[in-house]
């Protein structure tokens, strides 16, 4: 039997509402019964987190809790150097050659797809789903992204079921504005974080004191 994984990625720091209802709703509209968060153990692109991996993990795991079908993979913080995520498809795939996988990403992060290492390769891993709002900047995607799109795209959520991976489909998702940076400075500023991320995370948090001091 195929396996079938829909896929979120991110550093998790923490993570909060806005990831776990944009997975919610993708996974709802391609009717698959689970999802899985992905949170990355040293993400190359960006500054360091600043919670070390193992707390963002555990954080990722106390938040799946709350909803059935939700699940964690450790790859990423429990793999040693930079996280990629061409190699955690690669590691996927290895068991699951046929399986059916899609990957959720931010409009922002699509923008900027072409910088990730081995960018093309992970078209051939995976469908590629862009969350964002109504409309979206085509002026700001680089040209060869465009001939990607041209090539890849397909208008339903439905048509990636037909292919293990290699397309790529836009979703409108609701639009929360919330952040895990407006979230860890509330918490530096001794303010309330409550209804921006689960209050068992907040817990958590507030127990290893991850966040309150600027």
């Amino acid at each position: 039997m195929h396996e079938k994984r829909l896929l979120l990625g991110g550093t998790f720091d923490p993570i909060h509402y806005g990831h776990l209802r944009a997975l919610e709703e993708v996974r709802e509209a391609l009717g698959m019964g689970a999802a899985t968060l992905v949170p990355a153990g040293h993400p190359p692109h960006r500054k360091s987190p600043w919670a070390p991996a193992e707390h963002r993990l555990a954080m990722t795991r106390i938040a799946a809790q709350e909803a059935p079908g939700l699940d964690v993979l450790a790859y990423e913080v429990e793999h040693d150097g930079p996280s990629y995520t061409v190699d955690t498809l690669r590691n996927l795939r290895e068991t699951n050659p046929e399986g059916f996988f899609a990957m959720v990403i931010g409009m922002d992060a699509f923008l900027r797809f072409d910088t990730w290492r081995e960018w093309e390769q992970i078209l051939d891993l995976t469908h590629l789903i862009v969350i964002g709002r109504p409309g979206w900047p085509m002026a700001e995607l680089p040209e060869v992204l465009r001939q990607v799109l041209y090539q890849r795209r397909v208008e339903e959520l439905a048509q990636l079921q037909t292919l293990p991976g290699g397309r790529i489909a836009f979703h409108t998702v609701t639009a929360l504005e919330i952040s895990a940076t407006q979230i860890r400075s509330l918490l530096a500023g001794g303010r309330s974080a409550r209804f921006l991320l689960p209050d068992t995370v907040l817990d958590y948090i507030a127990q290893h004191r991850l966040y309150h001091e600027s």
